[in-house]
């Protein structure tokens, strides 16, 4: 009998990432994605996905040296997720521009890119290589570390938005997932959190782990605060961005108190 979170993890990989995950027989029935009971397999199916890019950065790294096997990682974590999160940054950045709140929607939902949402794809994906490369300072491991507990910590931003606000639509990706509840958000909370312990305590130190944790947790209040604010309630699109950029805040955020292994 599988274990109720594990057996949730190929559907979270099937909603987080173009990774091609068969329908596996102890799944349940195909149906909309459930996000009160897929979220506790967030973190777990972000740790999959950060180990395509662990074995990307080990590889480059031994052909090509710490710059390039730092982008090809980024590229490479890109292409696992399809650029569903940074399709959800760029959508966001775009409807900022908006002079109301239905205007700034209506942006959101074009299909074309703006000059903000390009700004910021580029400022994103340069902070994430940059921060990709510090870290490998610290050593292949301290990168490994780093990629597997942001991965794990970073997707319990998309749940966590979708449970801080409301809905700004009465249709979309994020009305019909529905919000998770406080119960399904502990136990995603907490396998995140041991997750990043043991990825991170023996590489970076639990200091580091701290100043990353609460850099990502400012991110996201931020971010909750601009959506309730701009847009009136959270969107698929502002849940996709919030993982990103708690990602982003992460990654910086370990930096700050790293320690040589």
């Amino acid at each position: 009998m599988p274990i109720p979170v594990l057996s949730d993890v190929p559907a979270a990989l099937r909603f987080l990432s173009r990774l091609p995950v068969p329908a596996l027989p102890f799944e349940h029935d195909a149906a909309p994605p459930d996000i009160d009971r897929l979220a506790p397999a967030f973190p777990l199916a972000g740790v999959v996905i950060a180990l395509t890019g662990v074995v990307t950065f080990i590889v480059g790294q031994l052909l090509f040296g710490d710059v390039l096997a730092s982008t090809l990682t980024v590229a490479v974590l890109i292409l696992v997720t399809g650029g569903f999160h940074e399709d959800g940054l760029a959508d966001t950045a775009d409807a900022l521009g908006g002079w109301s709140v239905e205007r700034r929607l209506e942006i959101m939902k074009d299909s074309r890119i703006g000059s903000f949402g390009v700004l910021a794809l580029i400022v994103g994906f340069a902070l994430r290589v940059g921060a990709v490369q510090t870290l490998a300072a610290y050593g292949t491991w301290s990168v490994a570390g780093a990629l597997i507990a942001a991965g794990a910590l970073s997707r319990l931003a998309g749940p966590a938005m979708l449970a801080a606000l409301p809905p700004a639509r009465a249709s979309g990706l994020s009305h019909g997932a529905g919000r998770p509840s406080a119960a399904a958000m502990r136990r995603a909370a907490t396998i995140a959190i041991v997750i990043a312990a043991f990825a991170v305590f023996p590489s970076l130190g639990p200091l580091a782990l701290s100043s990353g944790v609460l850099l990502g947790l400012a991110c996201f209040s931020g971010l909750v605060r601009l959506a309730n604010v701009q847009f009136g309630g959270q969107t698929g699109d502002v849940a996709g961005a919030a993982i990103l950029a708690v990602e982003i805040a992460f990654l910086i955020g370990l930096l700050i108190f790293a320690r040589h292994p």
